[in-house]
């Protein structure tokens, strides 16, 4: 993935948890949600495994930050509606 491609994405966590991210990697950031002490989000890190659940994309930091934003508002019903029609579409 290019460096300059930002990601908006949703991890679905042990606990069935949603959490919201932003990253230029998603490999290496899902890699560091699972493995990492220090590169984890805190909420993951008592939460292993965390799975992808939901990605798209945006083409700058700005956009990324303002999206994940809006998904971080949504209520855990409008999040899950969105995970399955992300997953519907795979």
């Amino acid at each position: 993935m290019q460096s300059n491609c930002w990601s908006i994405y949703l991890l679905r966590c042990a606990d069935n948890s949603l959490y919201a991210g932003i990253t230029t990697d998603i490999d290496r950031r899902l890699n560091e949600h699972n493995h990492s002490n220090r590169l984890g989000a805190k909420y993951t890190r008592v939460r292993r495994p965390v799975t992808l659940a939901y990605l798209e994309q945006a083409s700058d930091r700005s956009s990324a930050s303002q999206r994940e934003y809006q998904l971080k508002k949504l209520t855990k019903k409008e999040k899950e509606a969105l995970v399955k029609k992300y997953l519907a579409q795979r």
